[in-house]
């Protein structure tokens, strides 16, 4: 029995009792310390009869960049057989990228987590994020000083692609901690040669030992994000294919630091952008807004249109690529769109170009970049043959839970369904 003022087991204690309705919840679990150590600790908790209305699974990812890996998640699999454990393995196949390696393979890692969890049910997915990884996630965006909202660090919790939660009930336990407990309890685990390696940017952060200073719980993040909200749910409205943003609000987003988040935000959201504007063209943009010059400025593929009576946001017409769906497919055009194709024949989705029909101004200019279906002899697709759903790109696949204010009123101005809040709130 692990004794109850452990670290560990608080932490994951905390996480079983703030579930108050029957939970499943899966586990992901690579077999090194971090991981083992939460599967461990869950499964010692829930052993003893405390958590009746939580089930437990878990689940390996298999990213197939070296040799034993397989081998590994299988030694994975016998250690979750012995906790009485559902155990699944996915494996990352096909070619994997030259460059850009880690970043791929968490996103791929995160998808087949999703895949896992919707396939097995499971409430929300569960990762072992430690402190350590929550100071060299601050250092690694303190160094990018990303529009000053980096510093918070990793959310407790995230929406993967609007659809399962991930929690984290290890960001304030170290890596040490879980050792001692492992140890402890006389369990090993896999220790990954990737972690030793320089060419990644957080194992040569975690060499150099210098941490960033860490803001509690996100706690700035997430009163930047509650004001961002009021401010867009305030001053910002749909028509169309274009967003306007009130003529007084303008001045707002120059002097507020919430009000220039959810400007940005939305700015992401017009042109389908997972990130919002980078530097130096956020800096292009306040320049043109301080200039309060009626005209134009393109940026991060979004035209800001500054007239009389307002701010306004549309997609730029260049490099709209087609997306082609065949019979019942769908998928994501432009950042900005999901579309299921109900037909029976190959649906392609474009730009309406030169069809957007008889408007003028900002109105019409938007419209042209609004979605256009026919099939592939160039047939209109009728109404109700196909779903088309606005995208909230910032917040598509990845939503931290600090940031749940801002994405809710984004979707609110997109006139769309919210996100779906965690299932232990």
């Amino acid at each position: 029995m692990a004794r109850a003022d452990n670290p560990v087991v608080e932490a994951a204690g905390h996480l079983l009792a703030s579930f108050k309705r029957p939970a499943k919840l899966l586990i992901a679990i690579s077999g090194g310390s971090d991981s083992t150590g939460l599967l461990v600790a869950l499964a010692t908790l829930c052993a003893t009869g405390r958590y009746p209305h939580i089930t437990l699974s878990a689940c390996t990812v298999d990213h197939d960049l070296r040799a034993g890996s397989s081998e590994e998640a299988l030694a994975v699999g016998a250690l979750c057989d012995r906790y009485g454990i559902a155990h699944a393995i996915r494996r990352w196949e096909g070619a994997k990228p030259a460059t850009g390696l880690q970043a791929a393979a968490r996103a791929m890692r995160y998808d087949l987590l999703v895949d896992a969890a919707r396939e097995g049910g499971a409430d929300a997915i569960v990762a072992a994020h430690t402190l350590d990884d929550q100071h060299e996630t601050v250092a690694m965006r303190a160094a990018r000083a990303q529009q000053g909202v980096g510093l918070s660090g990793m959310a407790d919790g995230v929406l993967l692609n609007g659809a399962v939660w991930l929690l984290r009930p290890f960001l304030r336990v170290g890596r040490a901690a879980i050792r001692d407990f492992l140890a402890e309890r006389d369990e090993g685990w896999i220790d990954d040669p990737s972690n030793h390696n320089p060419r990644f940017e957080r194992v040569r952060l975690r060499a150099e030992g210098d941490a960033a200073p860490l803001l509690p719980a996100g706690e700035g993040r997430s009163l930047l994000a509650a004001r961002a909200a009021a401010f867009l749910a305030d001053n910002a409205r749909a028509e169309g294919a274009h967003f306007v943003l009130a003529v007084s609000a303008v001045e707002t987003v120059l002097s507020d630091s919430a009000a220039w988040r959810g400007l940005l935000l939305l700015a992401a959201t017009a042109g389908g952008r997972v990130h919002t504007l980078e530097a130096r063209s956020a800096g292009h943009l306040r320049s043109f807004l301080a200039s309060g010059t009626l005209s134009r400025l393109t940026a991060g593929r979004v035209v800001f249109d500054r007239r009389r009576d307002g701010l306004y946001l549309y997609r730029e017409e260049r490099g709209i690529a087609p997306l082609v769906l065949a019979a019942g497919e769908a998928g994501a055009w432009d950042g900005r769109y999901h579309v299921r194709n109900r037909t029976e024949r190959t649906v392609v989705v474009c730009a309406c170009g030169a069809a957007a029909g008889a408007l003028h101004g900002p109105a019409l200019r938007a419209a042209r970049t609004a979605p256009c279906l026919k099939f592939e002899d160039g047939g209109a697709v009728a109404a109700g043959h196909a779903a088309v759903t606005p995208v909230i790109a910032p917040y598509a696949h990845f939503l931290p839970r600090f940031d749940l204010p801002v994405a809710h009123a984004l979707a609110d101005v997109l006139g769309c369904a919210r996100f779906p809040p965690p299932p232990n709130e």
